[in-house]
């Protein structure tokens, strides 16, 4: 018997939202059954993304909980009711489920705000600069394996030039600019690729420099996700142990303000532009 697969995080967003709007209602699982005409079983299964739920048991679900935030309430529907595969499912079994996750959060949100301090953000890497990365892994990737990340990390850049492509908005440190991934022939050109996105309308490259000091945030990595409506924002993080994502509204909170103090604080965009230029400009002077 084929093993079922796991629940995406987009559906266990949505079941977690459901539980929210539940528990916001004060009812159990019990009392909410007895208002839907459900069983509690059933119930807890939807909140954990065991089952799938319809649009129209989700609008149900939250007409009994008292939600009356239209924007939101469609949202959740409309997340009830995606049928159509991603390409990042050509990927199952090959890569971590949590890769299919981050590319599934990207292809889904309407726009991104990111810091990054030890690497150029992956969705603004070229080829080479992402395999180099990659060849560096601990413990080692395989040719076939190093590969496989390398073109799921270039098809998740899909979002910045499809017909409608996401705003995005990215703060880098000097540090992950001045890394020499794959020497400096590789490392000039991501510069350079740096460059010809930042002229694009839809993408802001702001950099921090070394000489601002200390700087909001210590240095961490983070991408704050926008949804169809606030709630449903999300903040993505790369951890030891992968991809995670949190969407509290206390976490939320605190990751809106890290960005408007990261903000008010990095070079404008034309300041960043000839910053980056003139790192570029370097490697140029020293490559072979």
């Amino acid at each position: 018997m084929a093993t079922k697969p796991a629940p995406t995080a987009r559906r266990l967003r949505l079941g977690s939202e459901l539980r929210r709007l539940r528990d916001r209602a004060g009812l159990t699982s019990t009392a909410a059954g007895e208002l839907l005409g459900m069983r509690p079983g059933p119930i807890s299964n939807i909140e954990t993304a065991r089952f799938g739920v319809s649009g129209d048991r989700v609008r149900a679900m939250a007409s009994a909980y008292g939600c009356r935030d239209e924007a939101f309430i469609t949202a959740l529907a409309d997340m009830a009711q995606e049928r159509t595969r991603g390409w990042w499912e050509e990927y199952q079994g090959i890569l971590p489920a949590g890769l299919l996750d981050l590319a599934e959060f990207e292809h889904h949100a309407i726009g991104f705000r990111t810091v990054h301090t030890a690497h150029v953000p992956g969705l603004l890497q070229t080829a080479e600069h992402a395999r180099e990365i990659y060849r560096q892994a601990v413990p080692s990737f395989s040719p076939p394996e190093v590969e496989h990340r390398v073109s799921h990390r270039i098809k998740r850049q899909t979002i910045l030039y499809r017909d409608a492509p996401v705003p995005y908005r990215a703060i880098i440190h000097e540090a992950a600019l001045r890394m020499r991934f794959g020497g400096a022939v590789v490392a000039q050109a991501q510069l350079r690729h740096l460059l010809e996105l930042s002229e694009m309308a839809h993408v802001t490259i702001r950099v921090i420099p070394f000489a601002l000091g200390s700087f909001p945030g210590s240095g961490q990595t983070a991408c704050y996700g926008y949804g169809a409506v606030p709630q449903l924002d999300t903040v993505q993080l790369d951890q030891a142990h992968g991809v995670t994502f949190i969407d509290t509204e206390a976490q939320l909170t605190q990751y809106r303000l890290l960005f408007e103090r990261l903000d008010a604080v990095a070079l404008a965009e034309t300041e960043s532009r000839d910053f980056i230029h003139r790192i570029a400009e370097s490697l140029r002077k020293e490559a072979p």
